[in-house]
């Protein structure tokens, strides 16, 4: 293709994102009429500051920082611990380990939080849970889960419950896990819990039941705005392969 038309075809977007963002004047007449320079001006003064300073800017760079440095927040975290060990530090801490896939690390983390007097809080139990679910400790995790329903019986979390079938599920006790996900599937926000409610009524031979809630999921995902199917889009996804196989 030939540079020039490029170059046209450069000039003429920029011309429209200046436009779009109200610098018609005077950036369409440099770009215009001073080749390649008004362009290369235009970028560096108006679209790199735009997409750096945008919260779609921030993301993009903050996803290039991660996959570069992958544990810079995880070594920030650790150092604010090492300077002022607090509960909120090593919290933080802890909950980034979980990211990273430290989960013995995140649960020693959740074990020192829970032992202090300021850190006895049913947030801190879950996060043990899942630290011991990360481990594929799923009777403890159920276990974990048991004493934080009994001790903090106000304590009222979506994710906590999911988990918890979750693990009950992968501990083999598929009575009690079909139970929970019935339970969860009623209120759960988002079809996590729907689709896995499904996933395990195929198991055990229920496949007709599995169907006809996988069916009216995708009924009710069709009839819904954009941007909640994008958000779903995953579970949507395993749910079609479902209703296909």
């Amino acid at each position: 293709m030939p540079i020039a038309f490029l170059l046209i075809v450069l000039d003429v977007t920029l011309v429209v994102h200046a436009a779009n963002t109200g610098r018609l004047r005077p950036w369409a007449f440099i770009i215009l009429l001073v080749p390649v320079v008004g362009a290369l001006a235009y970028i560096v003064a108006a679209l790199i500051p735009d997409l750096v300073g945008s919260p779609d800017g921030q993301r993009m760079r903050n996803r290039i920082a991660n996959k570069l440095h992958p544990e810079k927040l995880y070594c920030q975290l650790a150092d604010q611990v090492a300077i002022a060990d607090t509960v909120a530090n090593r919290s933080a801490l802890a909950a980034e380990c979980l990211a990273l896939g430290k989960f013995n690390e995140a649960e020693w983390h959740y074990d020192n939080i829970l032992a202090r007097p300021m850190g006895d809080e049913p947030i801190y139990a879950f996060g043990k849970a899942k630290a011991q679910f990360g481990c594929d400790r799923f009777q403890e995790t159920v276990a974990t889960l048991d004493d934080l329903r009994m001790r903090w019986p106000d304590f009222q979390s979506a994710d906590a419950h999911l988990l918890y079938a979750r693990a009950t599920e992968q501990a083999g006790r598929t009575d009690e896990a079909l139970e929970e996900y019935r339970a969860l599937s009623e209120y759960y926000p988002g079809l996590e819990a729907k689709v896995r409610y499904a996933q395990l009524l195929r198991q055990v031979g229920r496949g007709v039941e599995a169907r006809a809630l996988m069916e009216g999921l995708l009924t009710q995902m069709r009839r819904s705005p954009k941007y909640v199917r994008r958000v779903q889009a995953e579970w949507i996804s395993v749910a079609e392969k479902m209703i296909r196989t």
